[in-house]
């Protein structure tokens, strides 16, 4: 897929002062195929992720976005709605019952064009710069498809965009980009079925802590909805999230 605002942005309005100002830099980028279907999965630590990861990646992503970036109302909601469109990204429901048939068929659509799908696994930005627990919907993805999935790991990304924060600081951010998963050699490797749901739990369980070594951040193996929910109600972090 080509989009000539996602070009535009890339290369025009955002991208230049973007490379002057956090001079981002990668690693192994040369593990993203020059054509054909992959899925992106990425720690994420700051809302600019979608913004420094597909600067540096030379083909175009298409990223799953919360659906309140298309329905927000008033002029931010409207221009939010255009900038999301414009660039190709497409809306999911994180919190509804259908959220994961949603994810998969969007998922299935990206791929079976031949693009680059990129999910975050863990489901919502880190509280704190750790890697948590992934969610089991890019294991999925992958089961169902077969398609391989590339680790991306951000660095400091957080430190240029804290949560709150809407203008980047100018630190230097980096991507470091994973050799490609074959999920389906994985499965074999381990004796599981690739369409069982204890498959992708435990591929998903692989995939974080490969992640976070690649991030060179601590794993935490809980949710970091959870760690945002018992920190939102002054209970602090729950047991075994200690920080």
């Amino acid at each position: 897929m080509k989009n000539k605002w996602y070009w535009a942005f890339k290369y025009i309005f955002f991208g230049p002062a973007l490379r002057v100002w956090n001079r981002p830099w990668s690693k192994g980028m040369d593990n993203i195929p020059e054509e054909g279907p992959a899925i992106l999965a990425s720690n994420h630590q700051a809302v600019m992720d979608s913004f420094y990861f597909p600067l540096l990646c030379p083909r175009q992503i298409t990223f799953l976005a919360k659906s309140e970036y298309f329905t927000t109302p008033g002029l931010v909601g409207r221009m939010q709605k255009w900038f999301f469109s414009s660039v190709g990204q497409e809306p999911i429901e994180r919190d509804t019952s259908t959220a994961g048939d949603a994810m998969l068929t969007t998922a299935q659509k990206v791929l079976k064009r031949g693009d680059l799908f990129g999910i975050y696994p863990e489901g919502t930005r880190s509280p704190d710069g750790r890697v948590y627990k992934g969610r089991s919907g890019m294991a999925r993805i992958a089961m169902l498809t077969g398609e391989k999935v590339i680790p991306v790991a951000m660095h400091d990304s957080r430190k240029a965009n804290p949560i709150g924060s809407w203008i980047p600081r100018p630190t230097r951010v980096g991507v470091v980009i994973g050799e490609p998963i074959d999920p389906h050699a994985w499965a074999a490797e381990h004796n599981m079925n690739p369409e069982d749901h204890d498959t992708a739990r435990a591929f998903t369980d692989y995939f974080m802590r490969h992640l976070a070594d690649l991030a060179d951040k601590p794993y935490v193996d809980v949710y970091a909805s959870d760690v945002k929910a018992s920190l939102a109600a002054g209970h602090g972090y729950p047991e075994g999230a200690e920080y």
